[in-house]
């Protein structure tokens, strides 16, 4: 196993509490604690059973952080990196103890450039490599431009898979059911599409399709009652967070409650029946990322949604029924938030692409 060393890799684990001074919230002064910094373009993290965290870069790398220690697993998968494309989203299923495979979502070179695709491999007993690795997923007809590849994993309570895909730069294809431009999708842990799909056996609409008319979905989370929601970037404005229902068409570009960066309109205006409307959304944009509900130690926190902005360097929580922003968590860690989740220690963890780190917030 190669260690990677701060000098090699400008890694460093850091685990005192003595950092920067808290960050103040509705529930108190928590703690934003560095675990892991110096990390290059981080997209991703999740949790092992026994402790490991696993973390993707944009740019390829899959590292682990075990008892103080950054390694590289080797044989990840193999992407293309170019613009929002790379090394994407990670997924650790329920039974990984047992299985030990991992899903991931990355950026495939394909005949036309290059598309969102879902790969699946197992950790090796020693959790230094990636074997058996497959793509067992690819979107059909990828392109140039390296734009909205959506690219969030989520597994349902049946097992099965949910995977976000961009629109990929194209509007209009994200109504176009024969393509799986601006949809979610619902797949087998094979990458097939189960019998029961909104869309088998409908002609010519790709069977993998659970919902469409979504622009870039790059938050995806289920909550505690097994609902299933995502959270998708507008143009200038419009960021939507969507309850996801399967079949459902979410509108992009018909409507948006944002304009083109232009400051032209986008598609009908913000309403048109038989389109989904969002629960929630932000003008301006606020560049949403990763998504988590959170049900840990923090009472005043539990049955919240938490989303990383980009844009605005900060956290928004997201309480109520329907959902509304209440409260906006943010302090020098937040720079360029990626990633939410919840730790298996009850803490809400969040990647910062912007300062190169995952940190850990608590009391």
């Amino acid at each position: 196993m190669r260690i990677l060393t701060a000098t090699v890799l400008t890694l460093s684990i850091w685990l005192s509490q003595a950092q920067a001074d808290p960050i103040q919230t509705q529930a108190g002064a928590m703690t934003a604690t560095p675990v892991i910094t110096g990390l290059d373009t981080p997209w991703a993290f999740g949790f092992l059973p026994d402790g490991t965290i696993l973390v993707t870069e944009r740019g390829g790398r899959l590292l682990a952080w075990r008892d103080g220690a950054v390694t590289e697993i080797a044989n990840p998968p193999p992407v293309v990196v170019d613009g929002q494309g790379g090394l994407l989203d990670i997924l650790v299923p329920r039974d990984f103890a047992q299985s030990r495979e991992l899903f991931f979502t990355y950026a495939k070179k394909q005949l036309w450039r290059e598309g969102t695709a879902v790969y699946r491999a197992r950790l090796s007993a020693d959790g230094t490599r990636l074997e058996g690795g497959k793509a067992i997923f690819e979107m059909t007809r990828g392109s140039g431009g390296g734009f909205h590849f959506g690219s969030r994993l989520a597994e349902a309570r049946d097992g099965t898979l949910l995977v976000t895909i961009g629109d990929r730069g194209e509007d209009a294809s994200a109504q176009d059911l024969g393509r799986h431009n601006g949809s979610v999708l619902r797949i087998t842990r094979d990458g097939k599409a189960p019998s029961d799909n909104p869309f088998v056996g409908q002609g010519g609409a790709e069977p993998e399709i659970w919902s469409y008319g979504h622009r870039n979905p790059q938050g995806m989370a289920m909550d505690p009652a097994g609902q299933l929601w995502a959270v998708e970037h507008g143009a200038r404005g419009g960021d939507e967070v969507n309850r996801i229902e399967p079949g459902r068409n979410y509108g992009w570009p018909v409507i948006s409650y944002g304009t083109h960066y232009s400051g032209a309109k986008i598609g009908e205006g913000t309403a048109k029946e038989g389109l989904q409307q969002p629960v929630f959304y932000w003008d301006p944009s606020i560049a949403p990322s990763g998504m988590t509900f959170y049900d840990g130690a923090i009472a005043d926190w539990r049955g919240n949604a938490f989303i990383g902005s980009l844009k605005f360097d900060y956290i928004s929580r997201l309480s109520g029924d329907p959902l509304r922003e209440v409260e906006r968590i943010e302090g020098p860690e937040t720079e360029r938030v990626r990633d939410v989740r919840q730790g298996p220690d009850g803490a809400l963890w969040f990647l910062s692409e912007g300062n190169g780190a995952l940190y850990r917030l608590a009391p």
